[in-house]
């Protein structure tokens, strides 16, 4: 299942026209930046912050997301290229509206892989969607700690990974084995999460990727995908 464009997480109808930002979304960042700076934080960084604290109104993510920058760069770099887009759920793929989602989990192969091979759907749809893209897709859950432990012991080959599932039940530690792993991806150290704030993830790294203009105005550095400031 693939998703289109549409209506993007976090944002109040996303962008508006060719690159351009709805004034709304504007507005919601200059809000957000008059309650809080993140100013000091590396480029990538700052913009997927910012983006979870957008889609959560949660200012905590400031200290809970574990964001390393060079891991960042490399993840924008993927998506510039192409790479394809791994949704664990579908509440996570309708949030990622730059791009394409590969998203397995209502597919009835998935249903019958996890009732035969004794796993959860969500771990099926992971072994399905590898199985399309294979290595180098950025993998985006928000939703599912056993499908973020599918990608670890499953060994696709990622080139970034948005850690981002929620939950009392296995969440914290399927972040912690991803932090561990040495992946290059986005996570956070507490139990919350969730599928709007993967999207958020995920999305600050596709404007990036893009080039589009800073949602506040403010400067993003160099044209042509965000990437020349960060070199």
């Amino acid at each position: 299942m693939t998703w289109p464009e549409g209506e993007e997480a976090g944002g109040a109808g996303g962008v508006s026209g060719a690159g351009g930002v709805h004034p709304i979304e504007a507005e919601s960042y200059r809000i957000l930046r008059s309650r809080i700076d993140l100013s000091r934080l590396p480029r990538f960084s700052r913009d997927v912050t910012e983006r979870v604290i957008h889609a959560s109104a949660d200012f905590d993510y400031a200290t809970d997301l574990v964001c390393d920058e060079e891991a960042l760069t490399a993840g924008v770099r993927a998506l510039a290229d192409g790479a394809a887009v791994v949704a664990d759920t579908e509440m996570v793929a309708a949030g990622i509206t730059a791009r394409d989602v590969v998203c397995k989990i209502r597919e009835p192969l998935s249903e019958r892989l996890a009732r035969t091979a004794g796993i959860t759907r969500a771990a099926a749809a992971v072994r399905l969607a590898f199985g399309e893209v294979g290595p180098g897709a950025v993998w985006v859950v928000g939703c599912a700690p056993t499908a973020l432990a599918e990608i670890l012991t499953r060994n696709v080959e990622p080139a970034f990974v948005v850690g981002l599932p929620v939950g009392f039940v296995g969440a914290a530690e399927a972040k912690d084995a991803l932090r561990a792993s040495g992946l290059r991806s986005v996570t956070n150290v507490s139990e919350k999460g969730g599928s709007a704030v993967a999207a958020a993830a995920v999305n600050a790294m596709l404007r990036a990727a893009a080039g589009q203009p800073d949602p506040a105005g403010g400067e993003t550095g160099e044209a042509g995908g965000g990437l020349g400031a960060a070199r």
